[in-house]
């Protein structure tokens, strides 16, 4: 007879488990045409459905009907906004290499090396030439014609709109009949199960609602300032800006630097005076750094907060993944995995590991575990 304990099911559910992870991901990565939008339709229907559920009660508004009028208003804001930054941002895209190059100190020094290392590779090039002799006239020089930065723009716009196309038509259909779709599920339930997924639901709701609202308030109310401060130093088209710093924003952490550096190379491509380079740039770190310690604390600090550390993997992981939507939607989609997390008894031990609050002190891991003691 062998000694060897026998496997059990529960010895091999971490490694299935593993597995099913990382099947989840790949689905994730390879259909994200389609998983994409719907994720982002399940995010704005949390955000709306609070809203259409009082226009329905409060003032018997149809739900057809109020959805209809708050996509619309959602469109319209997000196209009169694409319409209003396009044209400055396109002339800045085009003016940015020549831009850049003249902040840079030491260009002469730049091209000097550049002519260098163009100079030895014509050198190799010509000694490889002489070395292959007759085999190196009958090669042909493949060519890869590469599209220009705007036509990968206009094809990475069309794939755009047709996945927000998408998402809108879900998200109308979510919210005129989804809370149907939701009872009819949970009828299918045990009353236990049944309580963690209406609860789950409105814990979402109440949660990205929050975030949202207060993060889109906070960030316009930067972004207002800061155009206003650009408008009163004579900084080219200061309402673009003010919109990029709103818009960068909802990036926790990275959006910051991105606006930071972007206001820098604007004032100093626009103004010759140290000073009135330094004031836009300046401004604004000082109201984020201000608006950092005191206000965003309590917006995330809420009740399922999620520790920083998981957020900035997550940018960079969502971002990895979906790209610069997976960026922006980092944050509101890890609010939603703390609250399904939350709601599950055996997620106990993953929920203390991404929650923000501290769940045990170290003194705690020094001490010796009592039962294994005894």
């Amino acid at each position: 007879m062998s000694n060897k304990p026998e496997r059990t099911v529960s010895d091999l559910a971490t490694p299935i488990y593993g597995l099913f992870i990382l099947a989840i991901l790949y689905t994730f990565y390879l259909a994200h045409e389609v998983i994409l939008p719907v994720v982002l339709a399940i995010l704005v229907t949390l955000l709306f459905s609070p809203i259409v559920e009082s226009l329905l009660k409060r003032f018997r508004i149809p739900k057809a009907i109020s959805s209809l009028f708050l996509l619309l208003g959602l469109v319209a804001g997000i196209a009169g906004i694409s319409f209003a930054i396009s044209g400055p941002l396109l002339q800045w895209a085009e003016r940015a290499p020549s831009t850049v190059s003249e902040l840079l100190v030491g260009e002469s020094e730049v091209q000097q090396g550049l002519r260098q290392i163009t100079d030895t590779a014509e050198q190799i090039e010509e000694q490889i030439e002489e070395q292959l002799g007759e085999d190196a006239e009958s090669a042909q020089t493949v060519v890869l014609q590469t599209d220009s930065w705007r036509s990968q723009l206009t094809s990475g716009l069309y794939q755009t709109a047709a996945g927000v196309t998408l998402a809108l038509a879900l998200t109308y259909f979510l919210l005129v009949s989804g809370d149907r779709m939701l009872l009819n599920l949970a009828a299918q339930l045990s009353r236990q199960k049944r309580a963690i997924m209406l609860s789950i639901v409105r814990n979402g709701q109440e949660q990205i609602a929050r975030y949202l609202g207060v993060i889109t308030l906070t960030n316009s109310a930067i972004g207002i300032v800061i155009g206003l401060i650009a408008w009163a130093v004579g900084l080219p088209s200061p309402a673009v800006w003010a919109v990029v710093v709103a818009l960068t924003r909802f990036i926790p952490y990275l959006g910051v630097i991105i606006a930071f550096a972007l206001l820098t190379i604007v004032s100093a491509a626009t103004f010759d005076s140290l000073l009135m380079m330094a004031i836009v740039p300046a401004s604004f770190m000082l109201i984020s750094t201000l608006v950092g310690f005191f206000l965003e604390p309590y917006i995330h600090g809420m009740r399922l907060a999620v520790n920083p550390v998981i957020i900035f993997i997550a940018i960079f992981f969502w971002g990895w993944l979906w790209g610069p939507i997976g960026v922006f939607i980092a944050v509101p989609l890890m609010t939603v995995i703390m609250v399904v997390v939350s709601h599950i008894p055996k997620l106990e031990g993953l929920y203390r590991v991404l929650a923000k609050t501290e769940q045990i002190s170290p003194k705690e891991l020094e001490e010796p575990d009592n039962e294994q003691s005894n």
